[in-house]
């Protein structure tokens, strides 16, 4: 057996680890310093207990007013997570002040509480990673559709009343850590209420599904967003991920898809103390140049701009809501028909007669490939598109879970329903999240999402079959595009090989 010498070194390792990170030591911005003659800001301090969105939570927050607000005119607003953090209302005082900021209301919201009915003896339930960490808009809607309208109830001491602007270009939103991630999803999922985020050593990790954002973010078309983003290399490193590296990839992903992002590094750990200390710059950077809208620039998503047109986005129609019929039929140059109903795929030949299959999935939406060789065929229960070769004589071969969906936070499946793909081989579907676009190996380059709810049915139209009209809860939207739908009844089309 093999004896470990103990010696004064190894016992003292731990410590002298911790000794050599470095302190944290900044500079002091002097918008972080009370001034003499520079008018200081109201705090009202409110509580919260009637949400519908996070029920039987209890929590406060406070309500930050400028000197300067005047009822007159809506106010811009800041929301911040975790309570007052940052020398918040003494920083705005200043950059008020000096005009590097609008006349903003701050709104600095707690995480939730379900108390307990004894709190000596049982523990409440805290609602801190449920509400902030995961993805999807209940923590959005919570504040867009209970908190703010809570604001508008309260007063100053002198009587004025709070009015918030609802223009997104107004309002902007930030936290550290947890409360960083609720912020930009918040922006994320809601950029027509959220224009600015502001985030400190925040949860770009594995707690609830969050280290998704930074992926997701390259497969969408850029949000009027602009991003403020601070770290420390000491930051957490720990069964969920690292803070510091999700935080660089989400300056990353952030620049790649075309957004204003600036990032702030240090060494420090997963703490408020340099967040504190830039926050001042941040402001400046987050607000500069406003009311001038947050811009974006071309994203470097190869597929993205092979398919979309600048400027061109969705269009909504009245005239024409009714799903089409061939949502779960296709019909092949070669004469073959196939369909879906429940579980069974049907073949039918040019003469008439059937043949089915048990596909052992509820299958939804099918497509043909361009040179018809291959069967797509959706499972609406699942995140899979699957893939059938299609024989020389019509049967059906080779099953397998092939194109990868994404999946909506608050769902079990991707809601995947209509196939169709275009001459160059990529796989469209219609899911809970939007157009989801797959490329010829079956992974997702790009998401369309619709202005509102579950996309249904999917289909290319128009004279060159370049625009796609995709059916939401009985409305039809459409949207123009640089590539052609596939029609089964012209002459097969093999497409160009894809990068594997």
């Amino acid at each position: 057996m093999t004896k470990t010498r103990l010696t004064l070194a190894s016992l003292l390792l731990p410590a002298l680890l911790f000794a050599q990170t470095p302190a944290e030591n900044y500079p002091v911005d002097p918008a972080s310093a009370e001034h003499a003659g520079v008018p200081k800001g109201e705090i009202i301090k409110a509580t919260f207990q009637d949400s519908k969105i996070f029920p039987g939570t209890w929590r406060e927050y406070s309500i930050y007013v400028p000197a300067q607000y005047d009822p007159a005119k809506p106010a811009c607003v800041w929301v911040n997570q975790d309570g007052i953090q940052f020398k918040a209302p003494t920083v705005f005082d200043n950059l008020i002040n000096s005009k590097e900021m609008p006349v903003t209301i701050g709104v600095f919201v707690t995480p939730g509480q379900v108390r307990a009915a004894d709190e000596k003896t049982a523990l409440n339930r805290y609602n801190r990673s449920f509400e902030c960490d995961g993805l999807g808009d209940a923590y959005a809607r919570f504040i867009l559709e209970e908190i703010l309208p809570d604001v508008e109830k309260h007063k100053t001491k002198d009587g004025r009343v709070i009015h918030l602007s609802a223009n997104a270009n107004d309002r902007g939103i930030g936290g550290s850590s947890s409360g960083a991630i609720a912020a930009f999803n918040a922006a994320w999922e809601h950029p027509e209420a959220f224009s600015r985020v502001f985030s400190s050593i925040g949860t770009y990790t594995g707690l609830r599904g969050a280290d998704r954002i930074p992926t997701l973010i390259r497969k969408y078309e850029a949000k009027p967003i602009r991003v403020f983003l601070q770290d420390g290399s000491n930051d957490l490193n720990i069964y969920a991920g690292d803070w510091f590296k999700a935080n660089e990839m989400m300056e990353r992903s952030l620049k790649f898809a075309g957004y204003e992002v600036q990032a702030i590094y240090g060494e420090g750990g997963h703490n408020g103390n340099m967040a504190t200390a830039y926050f001042p710059q941040a402001m400046r950077y987050l607000w500069k140049d406003h009311p001038k809208p947050v811009a974006t620039s071309a994203s470097k998503n190869e597929m993205l701009n092979l398919i979309t047109i600048p400027g061109e986005t969705w269009t909504s129609s009245a005239n024409d809501t009714k799903v089409r019929s061939d949502l779960n039929t296709v019909k092949a140059k070669s004469g073959f028909t196939y369909s879906a109903k429940a579980n069974q795929l049907i073949i039918k030949d040019a003469k008439g007669s059937n043949k089915t299959i048990n596909a052992g999935f509820t299958a939804g939406g099918l497509c043909l490939t361009p040179d018809q060789t291959q069967l797509y065929v959706t499972d609406v229960a699942s995140h899979w598109v699957w893939a059938f070769q299609i024989k020389p004589d019509g049967p059906l071969a080779y099953q397998q879970r092939y194109g990868w969906l994404y999946v909506p936070d608050d769902a079990d499946n991707a809601g995947a329903t209509a196939v169709k793909c275009d001459t160059a081989g990529r796989v469209y579907v219609a899911t809970k999240m939007g157009v989801q676009v797959l490329d010829q190996p079956g992974r997702v380059n790009v998401i369309l999402p619709l202005p509102a709810g579950h996309a249904i049915d999917l289909y290319f139209a128009g004279d060159n079959l370049d625009l796609l009209n995709v059916t939401v809860g009985g409305k039809l939207y459409r949207r123009k595009l640089k590539t052609k739908g596939v029609n089964s009844l012209e002459a097969p089309i093999k497409p160009l090989k894809p990068r594997l």
